[in-house]
């Protein structure tokens, strides 16, 4: 009795409203009240969440029925869910998410707005956002707030989502809809907008699973952003997050950005160091990208550093394997041990596939474990400057624990132009990138279309 009595309190000091838990009782409940920073003098007013219902339905599984706003269309994708309770913009614009319906477990979202997309940083890059668009299939939030607060905030997350064609639900139980995903584990599911869930329409789902998700973010042609340092890199784009490239440019390192299936083992002898990026998906689409990798490390010495995709990727190339997670590993805040130092890091992370320890290859031991669940964290070589990281060291939202790892690797990479300029000085030769061949890069990332394999043999030259 007790027991019925404080779960009837909490729920109307928490004010659960007539969708929170509908998905499981199948019943109506008192009327919801958002959430919102209505009070404060300088917000500034959203539309309001259209009364038009929308369902998130998970395959095989309940319907959660809310309220839609952003983009008023259905769409399908693999259901995952994020702990981080700061950072929507930079979550939704992560190339990561791509193909993926996003559920929010911070209760209210949207209350500092969107920024502009206009602002860039002195790289020319994107100062509030990942990439330019948002990359999940749709999203899921408890509360979406009704006015927003913020000095850069330009519009808010129901008309941002509503200029991107993604579709949203609000007013539903998303401490419900997490447990669910945690104990079944990520899977399929749909938000429908304005229409009754049909059993029947079960087969529409679009398994991202089997889909290369890596070749939808990557450029499609090769960009150069410059810094004012000496050092040059070549990153392969699997998704690329602008964090990443801010991260290395800050540091003094100008990048080559080269599409995620470009044989990179062919142009690498140009370069000071070689960069995996991040990326969706399974990484054991990325074929080529494995087998550039291999050949890279096999005859090459240059110092490579991989992040989330790009360590599965590494991993890969090196003949170890990868498994998928049961619901992945995306928030802000989750503990990473370093086993070369004994230390424990705050690190941000969002993937859902991981590499097997047990299977890494002699040269390799592993660098980092995760507290949480044991899964791997890192990769490093026993005797040439090749690491990898599954977490991101960059952690746009935060925390910046690990962004030393940027210096560690060009330190290596400094090191390695050092021995290869020495090398060059005492044959004669020239192996470095030449300022005219960087000039003719584009200067961001590039939708069109070109053949990787031909722009290489050019560069071989």
């Amino acid at each position: 009795m007790l027991q019925q009595i404080y779960k009837r309190t909490i729920c109307q000091q928490t004010f659960i409203g007539r969708a929170r838990l509908q998905g499981h009782l199948g019943k109506k409940l008192w009327p919801r009240h958002l959430a919102t920073v209505a009070d404060y003098p300088e917000a500034q007013p959203s539309a309001p969440v259209s009364p038009r219902p929308a369902m998130l339905t998970i395959r095989g599984g309940p319907t959660f029925s809310g309220s839609s706003f952003g983009s008023y269309r259905d769409v399908s994708g693999e259901a995952v869910f994020t702990t981080s309770l700061v950072g929507y913009p930079e979550s939704l614009t992560d190339p990561s998410y791509r193909g993926q319906i996003l559920v929010f477990t911070q209760p209210l979202i949207g209350n500092y707005g969107v920024p502009s997309m206009e602002a860039r940083d002195e790289f020319n890059l994107l100062r509030h956002f990942e990439s330019e668009y948002i990359q999940a299939a749709g999203v899921v939030v408890a509360d979406v707030a009704q006015r927003f607060s913020h000095w850069t905030a330009v519009k808010s997350l129901d008309q941002w989502c509503k200029q991107q064609g993604v579709p949203a639900v609000t007013g539903v139980d998303t401490r419900a809809i997490v447990t669910l995903l945690r104990e079944q584990g990520s899977t399929l599911a749909k938000i429908t907008v304005g229409e009754d869930y049909d059993a029947d329409q079960d087969e529409a789902y679009q398994d991202t699973g089997s889909i290369n998700l890596v070749k939808h973010v990557s450029t499609k042609a090769p960009f150069h952003v410059p810094s004012s340092g000496d050092l040059q890199i070549a990153l392969v784009d699997c998704g690329v997050k602008e964090g990443i490239l801010r991260s290395l440019t800050q540091r003094g390192a100008s990048i080559t950005v080269f599409p995620w299936d470009f044989p990179i083992d062919k142009v690498a002898h140009h370069f000071d160091g070689v960069f995996i990026s991040n990326g969706p998906g399974d990484p054991t689409h990325c074929v080529p990208t494995v087998e550039a990798l291999r050949n890279l490390t096999n005859s090459s010495q240059i110092p490579v550093f991989g992040i989330c995709l790009g360590h599965q990727l590494l991993a890969l190339a090196a003949g170890a394997k990868t498994v998928k997670l049961k619901y992945g590993n995306r928030a802000h805040n989750i503990p990473c041990l370093d086993l070369t130092t004994g230390r424990c890091h705050i690190t941000s992370q969002n993937h859902g596939f991981a590499v097997d320890a047990t299977t890494l290859p002699a040269e390799y031991k592993e660098y980092w474990t995760n507290l949480n669940d044991s899964s791997n964290e890192g990769m490093i070589h026993k005797s040439r400057p090749i690491f990898s990281t599954q977490f991101h060291p960059e952690a746009k939202g935060g925390p910046m624990d690990t962004a030393f790892l940027f210096d560690i690797y060009l330190e290596s990479v400094k090191r390695y132009k050092d021995t290869k300029q020495r090398l060059a000085f005492g044959s004669g030769a020239d192996h470095g990138v030449g300022p005219l061949l960087l000039n003719a890069f584009a200067k961001g990332r590039v939708d069109v279309q070109t053949d990787s394999v031909n722009f290489a043999k050019a560069l071989e030259k």
